[in-house]
């Protein structure tokens, strides 16, 4: 699991201190933070649409997942569609809705992976 002096932590600091606008929305970019740290930026793309990922890398002061987050983090293999896509050449396709059903914030249990 991620240590908890991860300088993600500092720059989530940082970006708190510095927020000016809606609550709701930093909130649901450091939560994508959050859970990108264990399961990385790829499950992440699956996850969100890439609209979304540019807000919140706005929101967050970042110009990309991949400076602060793993490929493919310690929890990836419980990600419904890094599952699907894993191992095959679709990776991209899936980020950009080119692979129907490909995209999902769906995740199993640990009892389940």
């Amino acid at each position: 699991m991620p240590s908890k002096d991860d300088p993600i932590f500092s720059l989530m600091d940082q970006q708190i201190d510095r927020f000016r606008g809606e609550l709701s929305d930093l909130e649901s970019a450091i939560g994508m933070l959050m859970i990108g740290r264990h399961y990385g930026w790829r499950v992440i793309l699956l996850v969100h649409s890439p609209s979304t990922v540019r807000k919140y890398l706005k929101i967050l002061g970042l110009k990309n997942l991949r400076d602060v987050l793993p490929e493919v983090g310690v929890l990836a293999h419980r990600s419904e569609a890094w599952r699907d896509i894993e191992g095959t050449d679709n990776f991209w396709k899936a980020v950009r809705g080119q692979i129907s059903g490909a995209r999902s914030a769906k995740t199993l249990g640990p009892h389940l992976a």
